[in-house]
């Protein structure tokens, strides 16, 4: 008798020999039925099975009237159907359940979303790592005119500009300004233009919102996010990160560098990519995704939605209203 969503039901314990049970289990495992996902898991758990079978009779030495051909044949089939037999069930190793949980996790409906969906990709609270990370591929953002001519300026104040702005687009502002200057020397180190490392460091703290504090409530001027490994020398802080392992979100305390001033954090930094090997195929560049997956691939951050972040910020108006004052 068909069952409600007419798939026959399966046998318990396949023959070896049935082809066309395995056949039918490949069409009925496309449909997500419960049933087709427990049959499949345990195939899977009984071929498992059959290989560690088939490596220990390659381990055993042969010899004797029974070494042949035809032994080996029929032995092959006899392991084949006890993996069969000893696999899924509470008589198995576990594997077929933890297969058949992960098939029910992949098959359930999507579920809808709720509300609009964001057409401005948000700065994140400050998360890095040193990892690599897949790069992501998307068309490039519309990258800004290159600041490499402009002249080196105070870091404050900020050069006024006569259209009013709003309470958030003043802290913008005065994120580029403390360290445009910075920047723009950092230019002429690596060729990179000035406002991709701006907006990379808008990326890194949030516009300056969660930059890693010491332990007195100070800042430490990590603006890139530059962890403190084996090799530093220099002053450390403590913060709370979030690294992307195996695709899950995992949440960390880590080390990272301290510096004095955020002159000498740009200056780090660019050192950090001219030194560095992974880097070298980004300095000099022109192009926004060029710089943000040259970022992602060399293993700059771990979360796959890195470059396409960075690329968002260097494309978007919240940078270039923040550099009006400069770019004027």
């Amino acid at each position: 008798m068909a069952n409600a969503n007419n798939i026959a039901p399966l046998p318990a314990t396949a023959n070896v020999l049935d082809v066309s049970s395995l056949a039918t289990l490949k069409r009925q495992a496309g449909r997500g039925d419960p049933a087709a996902n427990k049959e499949v898991a345990r195939q899977f758990e009984a071929f498992f099975l059959q290989m560690v079978m088939k490596s220990m009779r390659e381990a055993t030495p042969r010899e004797g009237v029974f070494d042949s051909d035809q032994t080996r044949m029929y032995e092959s089939l006899l392991d084949q159907q006890l993996a069969q037999v000893l696999g899924g069930g509470n008589r198995g190793t576990g594997l077929a359940a933890m297969i058949e949980a992960q098939l029910a996790r992949q098959n359930q409906d999507p579920r809808p979303l709720h509300g609009p969906f964001p057409l401005q990709v948000d700065a994140p609270a400050f998360s890095v790592s040193r990892e690599h990370a897949l790069p992501l591929q998307r068309d490039a953002a519309p990258a800004f005119v290159p600041l490499q001519n402009l002249p080196l300026a105070p870091a404050a104040p900020v050069p006024p500009t006569t259209a009013p702005v709003s309470g958030s687009a003043t802290t913008q502002r005065a994120f580029v300004d403390r360290i445009l200057p910075a920047a723009v020397a950092a230019e002429r180190m690596t060729g990179i233009p000035a406002h991709f490392m701006v907006a990379q460091a808008a990326l890194e703290t949030g516009w300056g919102k969660f930059e890693p504090r010491r332990a007195d409530g100070s800042s430490s001027f990590n603006i890139f996010g530059i962890k403190a490994g084996a090799n530093w020398r220099g002053a450390t802080v403590e913060a709370t990160t979030t690294e992307v392992i195996a695709g899950l979100a995992q949440t960390r305390v880590e080390r990272f560098r301290a510096y004095g001033s955020y002159d000498e954090a740009v200056g780090d930094y660019a050192s950090l990519l001219v030194s560095n090997p992974r880097y070298a195929a980004i300095l000099g560049a022109q192009e926004p995704d060029r710089f943000a997956r040259g970022l992602q691939t060399a293993g700059y951050a771990t979360d796959p939605q890195y470059a396409a972040k960075l690329e968002s910020i260097i494309g978007g108006a919240t940078l270039r209203q923040a550099l009006a004052g400069w770019t004027a």
